[in-house]
């Protein structure tokens, strides 16, 4: 396996964590086993108390085929360690009753089921929660000193792409000897590595960027080998481990995880410059652009301005929709980080939950259009954007 220190993400994404079977496949197998036999108990009770790595139970994630995966996933984030669940927010649910039974602070926007998990089932739990809007970062010393002890936020944020300074906040959440878990998933390992400013912890919603096809729904966790064995027994007992199958798929997807992204990055920063010029666009939201308030910051903290962008269409709600609707190669789903491009109305679909006037205090209007870049040509793209804005 290449060394992670010294190799490129490029490299990393083929070769990091594969095992060569005795047929010399360059990929690891797919181990669709469930239970693993030993030749004794000596050597059964080294892997389950820890002194020996092997394979057990693949509840437990102790399987090949998805500790393949997790050692590939901990080298793109620079992390000593991964975990990998079925989905995103099993990673974030995990990693929330983990750690952030103190208190856990939610800055700025996040996806919805992120917003609800925090905001109203976490509660109900017992857990102490904050949201707070990226405008409120005076609060966050005061909600610290006061006992919360994890603090969560995305850069860029979904579906609004504000962007946060990870150094600044990571220094005043370590002040505090708290932690920092930074949702990585819209800019991807490529484009940004939270860890290298500060993060305690990296989340992703694998579904997206990292398996980049719209076929497979997994989750990652990324970070030091102590928090990441806080979790496990969380992810092993909430039943949240992906299958074998799904493990594998998300491996061949990290193969070509740099060359998508950088060719959706040029692509959503095209089509980015071309809407910011059109009349019935009253507003692009990527930070790419010279004119986004927070493009400085990303354009120091990031490697890439990402493949995601917002429109804000003159008119309302309405006028958003029939712009949605009728457009031809971005098709109309929620979701993102695929090859085929996506559009979705934020106020339908991934914030629909949110009442009305939360959307509005949080920017999210009715008229938002949130544009997922593919792998289509870019001309092609600016074009159907042209014709459904009439």
């Amino acid at each position: 396996m290449p060394d992670s220190q010294t190799t490129a993400l490029a490299t990393l994404c083929v070769h990091a964590g594969e095992l060569t079977d005795a047929h010399g496949s360059p990929h690891t197998p797919i181990y669709t086993t469930t239970t693993f036999a030993f030749h004794s108990t000596q050597a059964l009770l080294d892997v389950v108390e820890g002194r020996a790595a092997g394979s057990l139970y693949t509840r437990y994630g102790l399987n090949p085929t998805i500790q393949s995966l997790e050692t590939k996933l901990a080298a793109l984030e620079g992390a000593e360690a991964a975990l990998a669940f079925g989905s995103g927010m099993a990673a974030e649910a995990a990693t929330f009753l983990a750690l952030g039974r103190d208190g856990i602070v939610c800055i700025g926007d996040a996806y919805g089921g992120t917003l609800e998990l925090i905001g109203a089932q976490l509660p109900q739990l017992g857990l102490p929660t904050h949201l707070i809007l990226g405008q409120e970062l005076d609060r966050l010393d005061g909600l610290l000193a006061a006992g919360a002890r994890l603090v969560f936020l995305e850069t860029p944020s979904n579906p609004t792409l504000e962007i946060f300074d990870l150094a600044a906040i990571a220094a005043r959440v370590h002040a505090h000897k708290a932690l920092l878990v930074v949702d990585n998933t819209f800019a991807s390992p490529v484009n940004q590595q939270p860890l290298a400013l500060g993060a305690d912890l990296v989340v992703h919603s694998a579904t997206k960027y990292l398996g980049g096809h719209s076929d497979l729904t997994a989750g990652a966790l990324m970070g030091s080998k102590a928090l990441i064995e806080a979790v496990w027994p969380w992810r092993k007992n909430l039943g949240s481990t992906p299958a074998p199958e799904t493990a594998a798929l998300l491996a061949r997807s990290l193969r070509s995880l740099v060359v998508r992204v950088q060719a959706q990055n040029a692509a959503a920063l095209a089509i980015a410059e071309a809407m910011a010029l059109h009349p019935r666009v009253k507003r692009v939201l990527y930070p790419g652009l010279p004119q986004h308030p927070g493009h400085a910051l990303a354009a120091r903290q990031m490697h890439g301005f990402g493949g995601m962008l917002a429109l804000e269409i003159a008119g309302d709600g309405a006028a958003a929709s029939q712009v949605a609707d009728r457009l031809r190669l971005f098709a109309l789903a929620p979701s993102l980080g695929g090859a085929e491009s996506l559009v979705t109305q934020p106020s339908t679909t991934t914030h629909h939950g949110l009442p009305p006037e939360e959307r509005a205090r949080r920017g999210i209007s009715d008229s938002l259009l949130r544009l997922s870049v593919g792998l289509e040509d870019p001309d092609d793209l600016i074009a159907d954007l042209v014709q459904a804005l009439g």
